[in-house]
């Protein structure tokens, strides 16, 4: 193993439950109901939940506005003069912080020796607001986002890209993610993988897997 790629969003950052939490507490918007509208915008376009907006295919601006246009309808009785939707990832990140076990992790593997990548499914207009959560974009080895490769997780082309653009082949790389999809995809692209669901308990596993190269955290 010679590079760990980090998830963003529920590794590096906080669970997505939790993110839809915070953005309901700023905007009166209950989840179940934001996520309705996201999927009924990809509907529309024959697309996955996110896929629209992670790979590029929609500007922020119009995303957010045919999520405000499908809200309205559905829940017209909602009101949505604190969401700003249409400059989405300004407000959904807004006080944000990020997963600090993850990040020291990150931090320890760089220490280590081994690399450190950020894999993400995101998007064009997100891109300053998560870098600023995290802190720490400056130190990795590789970044590779969906948005600007044209291709997101579980696809089996970003992961050939990533490995790619660090250098290494396929069986080199570990991929931590908080969807199991991601990780059975990694795998099958020839990656190890390490199925996030708890801080610690990623932290034991990769310290477990590194012993192995007798390389200590």
């Amino acid at each position: 193993m010679k590079i760990i790629w980090f998830d963003f969003g529920g590794v590096l950052s906080p669970s997505i439950p939790d993110l839809f939490t915070s953005y309901y507490l700023k905007t009166g918007i209950p989840p179940a109901i934001l996520q309705r509208g996201m999927k009924e915008v990809a509907d529309d376009m024959n697309m996955g939940v996110l896929t629209p907006i992670e790979k590029a295919l929609i500007t922020e601006a119009e995303w957010g506005a045919r999520i405000r246009q499908k809200i309205a309808l559905s829940s017209p009785e909602l009101d949505l003069s604190r969401a700003q939707l249409e400059m989405f990832g300004a407000q959904w990140f807004d006080g944000i912080l990020p997963n600090q076990l993850m990040i020291d992790l990150f931090l320890k593997v760089k220490a280590a020796g081994l690399m450190a990548g950020i894999l993400t499914n995101n998007v064009v207009e997100w891109e300053d607001h998560w870098k600023r959560v995290i802190g720490i974009s400056d130190l990795a080895d590789a970044i590779v986002d969906s948005c600007k490769v044209g291709y997101r997780k579980p696809e089996a082309e970003i992961f050939d890209i990533a490995a790619k653009q660090a250098g290494v082949r396929p069986d080199e790389c570990l991929l931590i993610d908080d969807m199991l999809e991601n990780c059975m995809a990694a795998e099958r692209s020839g990656w190890r993988s390490v199925h996030f669901k708890e801080s610690s308990s990623v932290v034991a596993e990769i310290a477990q897997l590194l012993q192995k190269q007798e390389i200590a955290l």
